[in-house]
C-alpha cells in the first residue's frame, strides 16, 4: 500500500520555485534601481558646475569628511556623500593632498577630486637671472617674497648637495642654476635650494664630456663659465670670450678678467660700484691680475649659454678683447692691435662722450 505526501508538504514543494523565482526577480529589481543609482550619482559627479573661479585652501593634516564638506560648501563637489561614495568606490585607497588649490569653473566634481588626488596645487613663478652671486641669489628670492633672507643663506652655505660632484665646494656658489620656477606657497627655503641645485645636476650633465676634452672638470667648467656670464652680455659672443679665456689658460697668461676682482670686492664688503686701477693689485686669490689660471672657484651662478661655451669654446685664435660699450666686443689676437682698439673703443669714445656731454 503506497504512502501518500501530506497535502500541506505538497503545496510547500510548489511553492518553492515560485519563491526562488520571485527572489530573483526582487535582486535583478534591486541591482537594477542600485544601478540606476550608480547610474545617477556618476553622472552627477561628471556633470560640470558652477561659472566661478574658486581658490581655497586644504589644511594639511585635515580628515576627507572636513575636506569633502569643504569643497560641498565651495560649491566644488557638490553632495559630500556622492563624493565620499565615488572616492570610496572609484578611487579606493587615494588620498586626497593638502594645499592650495584654485579651481576654473565650469568643472565636475570628479575633475575637481582628481586635481586634490593629483596635488595640483597653486604655484608662484620666480624668476633668478644669470650672474647673481649666493648673496644676491638668496635676497632676490627673499625680496620676492618667497623666504626669508638668512634662511636662504644658511641652506645656500651649506655645500651638501653638490658634494659629491664637488668635493671642494665650500658653499653653492655657483650651483644655484638660474631659471624660472614655480613654487607652492609655503614652500621652505631648503626646499627652494634644492630645487635649483637638483636643475643645475640636470643641466651641467650635458657639457660635463665636452669640458673633459678641454682638461676642465665640474668646478673648472663652472668656474670658467661664471666668469664668461660676466665678460658677455651677447650670448653669441660667449664662445668667443671662452675662447680667449682658454687660449690663455693653455699659455699661462693671467685671465685678467675683472670681474673676478669684483666678486673679490664684494665677498670684502668693499665694492661700491665702481673698479679702481689699485683694485688690480687687490691681494684676494680671486684676482686673476695677480694669480695666473682659474680663480678658487665660480664667481657667480651661469646660465645654459655660458656653460656651454665655456665647455666648448670657439676656435679662434685671440687673447684679448675689448668692449664697444654697446654690450659687444672687439677681439684681437695680438698686445698691439689690443691696444689700438683699446685706444678707438675706450679712450677715444669717453672722450668723444665727455665733449658732447659739455
Amino acid at each position: 500500500m503506497k504512502r501518500r505526501t501530506p497535502p500541506r508538504r505538497r503545496r510547500r514543494r510548489r511553492l518553492l520555485p515560485w519563491l526562488a523565482v520571485g527572489a530573483v526577480a526582487m535582486l535583478a529589481a534591486l541591482a537594477a534601481a542600485a544601478a540606476g543609482v550608480v547610474s545617477w550619482a556618476e553622472r552627477e559627479l561628471e556633470r560640470p558646475r558652477g561659472t566661478e573661479t574658486i581658490e581655497l585652501t586644504i589644511e594639511r593634516g585635515a580628515p576627507m569628511t572636513a575636506i569633502l564638506d569643504q569643497l560641498a560648501a565651495a560649491n566644488v563637489v557638490g553632495d559630500p556623500l556622492l563624493a565620499r561614495l565615488h572616492l570610496d568606490y572609484r578611487r579606493s585607497g587615494e588620498t586626497l593632498q593638502a594645499g592650495e588649490y584654485r579651481f576654473e569653473q565650469p568643472m565636475s566634481p570628479v575633475e575637481a577630486l582628481d586635481r586634490v588626488i593629483r596635488g595640483e596645487v597653486v604655484t608662484y613663478p620666480v624668476t633668478v637671472i644669470e650672474g647673481l652671486t649666493l648673496l644676491e641669489t638668496a635676497e632676490s628670492l627673499a625680496g620676492d617674497g618667497f623666504g626669508e633672507l638668512d634662511a636662504f643663506l644658511e641652506a645656500m652655505s651649506s655645500p651638501g648637495l653638490i658634494a659629491d660632484l664637488d668635493p671642494a665646494a665650500e658653499s653653492l656658489e655657483g650651483y644655484l642654476f638660474p631659471d624660472t620656477y614655480a613654487f607652492p606657497r609655503g614652500t621652505g627655503e631648503g626646499e627652494i635650494v634644492e630645487a635649483m641645485v637638483s636643475n643645475f645636476r640636470r643641466r651641467v650633465e650635458d657639457h660635463l664630456d665636452a669640458a673633459s676634452g678641454h682638461s676642465l672638470d665640474l668646478r673648472g667648467l663652472v668656474t670658467l663659465a661664471s666668469i664668461v656670464e660676466k665678460e658677455a652680455g651677447a650670448i653669441e659672443e660667449r664662445p668667443l670670450v671662452s675662447a680667449v679665456f682658454h687660449n690663455r689658460l693653455e699659455r699661462g697668461i693671467g685671465l685678467y678678467a675683472d670681474p673676478t676682482i669684483i666678486y673679490a670686492l664684494k665677498l670684502a664688503g668693499t665694492w661700491d660700484g665702481n673698479l679702481r686701477r689699485r683694485d688690480l693689485e687687490l691681494d684676494s686669490p680671486y684676482n686673476t691680475y695677480v694669480h695666473p689660471g682659474l680663480p678658487p672657484g665660480p664667481i657667480c651662478s651661469p646660465g645654459e649659454h655660458s656653460l656651454r661655451a665655456a665647455a666648448a669654446p670657439a676656435e679662434a685664435p685671440y687673447l684679448y678683447f675689448v668692449s664697444r660699450n654697446d654690450g659687444t666686443h672687439v677681439f684681437a689676437e695680438t698686445l698691439a692691435e689690443h691696444n689700438r682698439n683699446v685706444a678707438r673703443w675706450q679712450v677715444r669714445y669717453w672722450r668723444e662722450r665727455r665733449a658732447v656731454q659739455r
